[in-house]
């Protein structure tokens, strides 16, 4: 399986970077690739809001409140509520191919979050499987700590043919994220709980977060088979074309 790595750099535009994701979805959909997974750290801090916040009549206020906090609103591929990320986090979509309609959805589910257990577990976190309460984009599959604090939240998504999987792990800043999650929620009318944000660096303190992403990608090389690749030309372009769908204009 592929291996992308690296944020894309191309100036900073985060709509085009979860747009990469739909676009390796949509190329496997299309039979025109295989399995890939993409890892990065963005370069700059973000709200990635799901389609269902956007119909929320809170969602303007919502965007208002990420801008003005300094992060990028955009619209995420996979399905989900809000989450927030800055650079000192870690972003995995793994797309593959699909041989039956909704086939495999609970497994990935269960599978991917015992990986992610199992790297924290390694990096000396007590890693549990599981929602915490008032979490942000709330999920059984949720990884936290101790079982109070997230520190890794799944997604997926499935069209005809293909599978979205992605993940965020928050590595550090859970302090800026806190009350930015709180003025969006409160916008948004849902639930949420700040003490329910956690971050690697808390739980692990002096853990290097250069060997954590080492640690996530052995795991999963482990797993799958990686084979290190540069981002195909194709795959940009796809995205490049996808980008305003994932762009929110204000």
């Amino acid at each position: 399986m592929e291996l992308l790595r690296g944020a894309l750099g191309v100036g900073g535009d985060q709509a085009l970077e979860v747009a990469t994701a739909h676009a390796m979805l949509r190329r496997i959909s299309a039979g025109e690739a295989g399995a890939a997974l993409r890892i990065y750290r963005p370069e700059a801090r973000v709200v990635a809001f799901g389609r269902r916040d956007s119909l929320l009549p809170g969602f303007p206020d919502a965007v208002a409140a990420a801008r003005d906090a300094g992060f990028t609103p955009v619209l995420r591929a996979p399905g989900g509520r809000a989450v927030a990320y800055t650079e000192n986090s870690l972003v995995v979509d793994h797309a593959g191919p699909d041989p039956g309609r909704l086939a495999g959805l609970e497994e990935r589910f269960v599978g991917y979050a015992e990986l992610w257990s199992e790297v924290l577990a390694q990096h000396g976190i007590d890693a549990q499987v599981g929602a915490v309460p008032g979490e942000y984009c709330p999920g059984a599959h949720s990884v936290n700590a101790r079982g109070q604090v997230k520190l890794v939240g799944t997604a997926q998504r499935m069209v005809r043919g293909a599978w979205l999987f992605s993940a965020v792990a928050i590595l550090d800043d859970a302090d800026v994220l806190r009350p930015l999650l709180t003025e969006v929620y409160r916008a948004l009318d849902l639930p949420f709980d700040d003490d329910s944000v956690g971050s690697i660096a808390d739980e692990a303190p002096g853990r290097s977060l250069d060997g954590f992403e080492d640690s996530v990608i052995a795991a999963y090389d482990q797993r799958c088979g990686l084979d290190p690749a540069a981002l195909p030309e194709e795959l940009l372009t796809r995205a490049k074309a996808l980008a305003e769908d994932h762009r929110v204009i204000a």
